[in-house]
């Protein structure tokens, strides 16, 4: 599937600039921030202890409207607790988020908010978006730690989805910095006033570029009404892949000839899931 990457200059000024090939899609459900890693990402990633949203980051879906990070939905409560050990992805002035969809719903267009500043815009021209878009963002004069939320409204209903990024803008220290609406000018940033050393240090998120695998317990029902298949069997070590089996971290299969190591735990509902197809699932061994 191909995706696309759009550019944003400040809130308004957007531009196509570079094709990517994505590799097929993971299940069914909806969309979220995969990179820089978003809340909902840290939790399918196992970066910080979750609940419910570990089995489905993309189904955090409410009204149009909203500017927290769970929708409002109660079991995605953790999501807007700030005090949980989020990683903060050290960035710059500028930043590429990419979204990975599971379902392609038409797009009224996308948003990028630091507070209550609007810092992005990109029109979704009400057409569905292809499996993986990045956008670039201008974050203006922001700086330290922030929490960005990005959302996904929408064209054909009246939901959007939510995805909160937390940032170390600049790289340097941990609190963030009082807020400021996006300008033209570049920040200045003013020299240390104590020699004392500094006792923060900037927060290393985990690497980017592996987008989590989307799946579902037996036991949890997706938005939509749809449920996962129900009978998935555990593997032997060494066996040959196959669409319906469950396998673990580490554990090795073989494919048309070759073998390949699982780098997370999942169970193949789909059979594009292979291990040629699916860099993120799978590792030659």
């Amino acid at each position: 599937m191909v995706g696309r990457r759009l550019s944003i200059l400040g809130a308004a000024g957007i531009a196509p600039f570079l094709v990517a090939v994505m590799p097929p899609g993971i299940a069914n459900a909806h969309g979220y921030v995969a990179s820089p890693p978003s809340r909902q990402a840290q939790c399918a990633q196992s970066t910080v202890s979750c609940g419910d949203i570990k089995y489905e980051p993309q189904s955090v879906e409410g009204p149009k409207g909203l500017r927290n990070c769970s929708a409002n939905i109660g079991r995605f409560a953790e999501l807007d607790d700030d005090s949980k050990p989020w990683k903060a992805q050290s960035v710059g002035g500028t930043v590429d988020f990419t979204w990975t969809f599971t379902a392609l719903h038409r797009t009224l267009n996308w948003e990028y908010y630091i507070g209550g500043t609007r810092v992005g815009v990109v029109e979704g021209n009400n057409e569905p978006p292809p499996r993986s878009v990045t956008h670039t963002v201008n974050l203006g004069n922001f700086t330290g730690r922030q929490k960005l939320l990005a959302i996904w409204n929408i064209g054909d209903t009246a939901n959007a989805f939510y995805s909160c990024v937390d940032l170390q803008i600049g790289g340097d220290g941990g609190t963030p910095t009082t807020t400021t609406p996006p300008t033209t000018t570049k920040p200045t940033t003013a020299p240390p006033t104590t020699t004392a050393p500094t006792t923060s240090k900037p927060t290393t998120a985990p690497p980017a570029t592996t987008e989590p695998p989307v799946t579902t317990p037996p036991t949890t029902t997706h938005s939509h009404g749809s449920t996962p298949p129900q009978t998935t069997t555990e593997q032997p070590s060494g066996s040959e892949w196959k669409v319906g089996a469950r396998y673990n971290t580490g554990d090795i299969v073989t494919y048309q000839g070759k073998r390949y190591k699982c780098r997370q735990s999942h169970t193949v509902y789909d059979p594009g899931w292979t291990p040629t197809a699916a860099p993120a699932l799978w590792q030659a061994a």
